[in-house]
C-alpha cells in the first residue's frame, strides 16, 4: 500500500469536512456529516478495490469502457435533467452521472490496448486511428448532453494517455495546429443555424471575458469569488469568519465554489498548501508510474492522477477567474456524494496498480 498517498487522501477529506461545517454555518447535519458518511463508505471501496488484483482490473477494463458507452446512449434517451441539462441517470435512490464513470472506463481501456500492443505500432497511423475512435465516442456522446467542458476533458484524459504510451508528439502538434481554426469555427457559427456550441457556452464564454458586463446576472458567481478571494489575503480572516459565505453572498459555496470559501477564511497560505497537497498526490503517481513494471498498471496510474489533476485543475482555474466556469467540482473537498465515490475509486485503482507494481505481464 502507498501509505503516504493514502494520508494525504486522508488529511484533504478531513480539511474537506471542516469546510462543509464551515460553510453550513457551524450544522454538522447539514452537509458535513452526509460527507463524511459517504466518505467512509467510499474509503471503504477504496481498500477493496486496492486488494483486488491488478490481472482482474485488466481484464475488466474492456467490460467497463463498454458498459460506460452504453449508459452514455441510456442519458442520451431517458436521462434526467438538471441545470438545463440531460447528463444524469437514476437508478432507485442513487443518482449518477455516467460521464464520470466514462473517464475512468476510457483510461482502462486505452490502458490495456498499449499494453496489448507492441512498441513497434504504437506510431504507426491505423494503430493510431483506433484510440483516437475510442476516444472520440464518448466525447461525442457527452458534448449532446450538453456538457461541453466534460466532453473536452475526457478528449484531454485520452490524448495524455496516448502521449504516455510514446504515440509520436507529430501527431499532437498537428492537433495544436488544428485547434485555433477549430475555435474560430465555433465563434463563426455563433448566431447561425448551423450553431456549434449552446447560448449558455457562449454565455459562460462571455461572463469570462467580461464578468463585469452582467455582475448582478451572469456575471454574479465569478464577482462574488473574486471579493472572497481578495478578502483573504496571506492569512485569511479565520475559520468561520468568512463574510461572503457566511453571510450567502457566494453561491454554490459548499459544492463548485468552496475553494473561495477556504481563500477567504485560511488566506493565501491555506490555499497554496491545498494546492501543495494536491500537487504531492499527482507526483506520487507519476513516482508509481514511472517503478511500475507493468505497462498496464503504469498507464493506468498515469489517466488516473491526470483525472484528478483535471478535477483540481478546473475548479480552481474557474472559481478564480481563470477560465470559464464549468461545474467541476474540487475533488475530496466539494460537498457531493457521485464525485467522492468516482476520486477515491481512481484511488483504489492507483493503490492496486502500485501494490502489484513489481509484478511484469506473463
Amino acid at each position: 500500500m502507498h501509505w503516504p498517498l493514502l494520508f494525504l487522501v486522508v488529511v484533504i477529506s478531513c480539511f474537506g469536512f471542516l469546510m462543509l461545517y464551515s460553510v453550513a454555518e457551524g450544522d454538522f447535519e447539514k452537509w458535513a456529516r452526509p460527507q463524511m458518511e459517504r466518505f467512509f463508505g467510499g474509503f471503504i471501496l477504496m481498500i477493496i478495490i486496492s486488494f483486488v488484483h491488478i490481472d482482474f482490473w485488466r481484464f475488466c477494463s474492456p467490460f467497463i469502457f463498454l458498459v460506460g458507452i452504453v449508459l452514455l446512449i441510456v442519458v442520451l434517451f431517458f436521462g434526467d435533467y438538471g441545470g438545463g441539462a440531460k447528463r444524469w441517470l437514476e437508478v432507485g435512490p442513487l443518482r449518477f452521472q455516467p460521464s464520470e464513470l466514462n473517464k475512468v472506463g476510457l483510461v482502462m481501456a486505452l490502458a490495456v490496448y498499449y499494453d496489448w500492443l507492441t512498441p513497434a505500432k504504437v506510431s504507426n497511423i491505423f494503430w493510431v486511428f483506433i484510440p483516437v475512435v475510442m476516444i472520440l465516442v464518448p466525447t461525442a456522446l457527452v458534448i449532446p448532453q450538453p456538457d461541453l467542458g466534460t466532453g473536452t476533458l475526457i478528449a484531454f484524459i485520452g490524448l495524455t494517455i496516448m502521449f504516455a504510451a510514446g504515440v509520436n508528439y507529430l501527431y499532437f502538434l498537428g492537433g495544436l495546429l488544428i485547434l485555433p481554426g477549430l475555435l474560430a469555427l465555433i465563434f463563426y457559427s455563433r448566431g447561425t443555424s448551423w450553431q456549434l456550441v449552446n447560448d449558455y457556452q457562449f454565455g459562460r464564454i462571455d461572463t469570462f471575458l467580461n464578468p463585469g458586463n452582467d455582475p448582478l446576472g451572469d456575471g454574479y458567481q465569478i464577482t462574488q469569488s473574486k471579493i472572497a478571494l481578495g478578502s483573504g489575503g496571506l492569512e485569511g480572516r479565520g475559520f468561520m469568519q468568512g463574510s461572503q459565505s457566511q453571510l450567502d453572498f457566494l453561491p454554490y459555496k459548499h459544492t463548485d465554489f468552496i475553494f473561495t470559501t477556504i481563500a477567504e477564511e485560511f488566506g493565501f497560505f491555506g490555499s497554496v498548501g491545498l494546492l501543495l497537497m494536491y500537487s504531492v498526490i499527482i507526483t506520487f503517481c507519476i513516482i508509481s508510474a514511472m517503478t511500475n513494471k507493468n505497462k498496464f498498471g503504469s498507464l493506468l496510474t498515469i489517466g488516473l492522477a491526470t483525472i484528478f489533476f483535471t478535477y483540481f485543475f478546473v475548479n480552481i482555474s474557474a472559481v478564480t477567474g481563470m477560465a470559464p466556469v464549468t461545474g467541476v467540482p474540487l475533488p475530496l473537498i466539494s460537498y457531493g456524494g457521485s464525485a467522492m465515490l468516482v476520486v477515491l475509486g481512481t484511488f483504489g485503482l492507483i493503490q492496486s496498480a502500485h501494490i502489484h507494481r513489481l509484478l511484469k505481464k506473463d
